[in-house]
């Protein structure tokens, strides 16, 4: 397998730096919880007027098993919620996106020419690439992140089955 290119980790960085602080502006961070509480879930209704929690959606555990790695406890801001792995590494990052966000995320994508492989089964309508899934319920997007230093193929099947997972929990 190649290595990962530059210009795509740089790219993808920079979406997600520019939907975290999008996600930021307006509203203050929701609180800091591992995924095993009961969550702050006052930020992202559901299409049916529940409300849908991104730390919620995917755990801590689930998190770290992604990741390959202990991450540090969750960091919601409004729709979003991140794992980042220790300052004492390994490089790791798992971040969840609900709503708008996600869905510009996708769009971002599929502008920027990137490969999108359907997810047959999974929500209404499901898409995965090198470090990420996007799925879609009703009208409610999100998205699934992985950001680690490897090769992404490594990351498919994980990331696949864990959009499987998180597609009943919406």
């Amino acid at each position: 397998m190649s290595a990962p290119r530059p210009g795509r980790r740089v790219a993808a960085l920079t979406i997600a730096l520019l939907l975290t602080t999008t996600a930021a502006c307006g509203g203050a961070p929701g609180r800091v919880h591992e995924g095993s509480g009961p969550a702050d879930t006052s930020e992202a209704p559901s299409p049916k007027g529940a409300a849908v929690d991104p730390c919620a959606l995917v755990t801590k555990q689930e998190a770290e098993k992604l990741a390959g790695t202990a991450l540090d406890p969750a960091t919601p801001v409004r729709e979003t919620c991140t794992y980042t792995g220790p300052v004492t590494g390994p490089t790791a990052q798992v971040e969840i996106f609900v709503g708008d966000g996600a869905k510009k995320y996708l769009d971002i994508e599929r502008d920027l020419g990137h490969t999108l492989r359907p997810l047959a089964g999974v929500g209404d309508e499901a898409y995965a690439e090198d470090e990420a899934v996007f799925l879609r319920k009703s009208d409610r997007w999100m998205s699934i992140r992985l950001v680690r230093l490897n090769d992404p193929a490594e990351n498919r099947e994980p990331l696949e089955e864990l959009a499987r997972r998180v597609a009943t929990r919406i």
